[in-house]
């Protein structure tokens, strides 16, 4: 079955001052890490070995996802002690599990990308096709702010064409992709390269067979707050969602698509609305909390007025969720 490779070794300079204490893959959406969703999703296809390529603050996901076994899974950890880019973190990450010894495909998925698309389907196509990659490929309304990726009647990709001001298509690499262990051989050992303005142009140009797998599903790039709270609450999907062991006490309201993690408290005559509480928060009586992110651990006094800001045990900084 393929084996899953997770690019979670980014900075995420754009979701800041959320990111400063917390790897972007590892931010709440709807009461779970971004990484588990992606998880889960993989799992669902049949993905059952996933290796994390890890970087900045890489000792937070072991302590959370362990060796996999709470979701059935295998998890390795491919840790860079430097950033080698998305395909040098591709390649430094398939050596653990010995990709020239194997004719499995890869499935690799961008750590700040929420899909609902189906990745089995996906994986289909690349077989059919005889693909050396197979690119997820959604169309936006304006394709100016991602690269895109224009086909052929068959599907066949004719360019890779990074960001660019008069798109020639609205086609864009929506950030999963199903590779062939020969693609991953080809990526240099050890050096910083980028799967996106190196790797995939040279095998289009080579004549590769490159494939795109078009499908109009869910799609989100979490890349910067108001895009996060987005997606927590879409995943919430009502007025608030809460975790396993968290109380909230009578007479508080949660509204605007809320989510809190395990084990919170939320005092009596609080008004929270379109935020996201981690795991171990504790809120005291009568807060009002709104557009705002408050990290795991983290005490509210009572009567706090919590408005756009970032709060944790260490910081507390104006947002924007807009």
């Amino acid at each position: 079955m393929a084996i899953g490779i997770l690019l979670v070794g980014g900075f995420g300079t754009r979701l800041k001052p959320l990111t400063n204490e917390t790897p972007k893959p590892m931010l709440p959406v709807g009461g779970l890490p971004v990484t588990e969703h992606q998880l889960l999703a993989a799992k669902k296809a049949g993905i059952n070995t996933v290796i994390l390529a890890t970087s900045y603050l890489s000792e937070v996901f072991t302590p959370y996802f362990g060796d996999g076994s709470k979701w059935g899974m295998k998890l390795l950890y491919a840790v860079e002690k430097e950033p080698l880019g998305t395909g040098g973190a591709i390649r430094n990450a398939a050596a653990m599990v010995g990709f020239t010894n194997t004719d499995e495909e890869f499935v690799i998925f961008n750590g700040d990308v929420l899909s609902k698309h189906n990745i089995a389907a996906q994986l289909a196509l690349h077989k059919e096709r005889g693909a050396d990659a197979t690119l997820h490929l959604i169309e936006v309304a304006d394709a100016r702010a991602f690269g895109c990726v224009p086909t052929d009647t068959t599907g066949r990709v004719k360019d890779f064409l990074e960001k660019m001001d008069n798109p020639v298509t609205n086609d864009i690499n929506a950030g999963c992709y199903v590779f062939s262990p020969s693609v991953i051989s080809e990526i240099p050992e050890g050096k910083v390269i980028s799967i996106e303005r190196e790797t995939f142009p040279q095998l289009v140009k080579s004549g590769r067979p490159i494939y795109g797998y078009r499908e109009q599903s869910y799609w989100l790039d979490i890349g910067t707050p108001a895009a996060l709270f987005k997606g927590s609450r879409d995943f919430v999907g009502g007025d608030f969602l809460a975790g396993v062991g968290t109380n909230i006490a009578a007479g508080s309201s949660l509204t605007g698509g809320t989510s809190i993690g395990s084990g919170s408290a939320i005092g009596a005559g609080c008004k929270i609305s379109n935020s996201i509480i981690g795991n171990g928060v504790v809120v005291g009586e009568n807060c009002t909390i709104t557009d705002s992110f408050i990290l795991h651990n983290s005490l509210i006094s009572a009567n706090s007025e919590i408005i756009g800001k970032y709060l944790s045990p260490n910081e507390n900084l104006p947002i924007s969720t807009k």
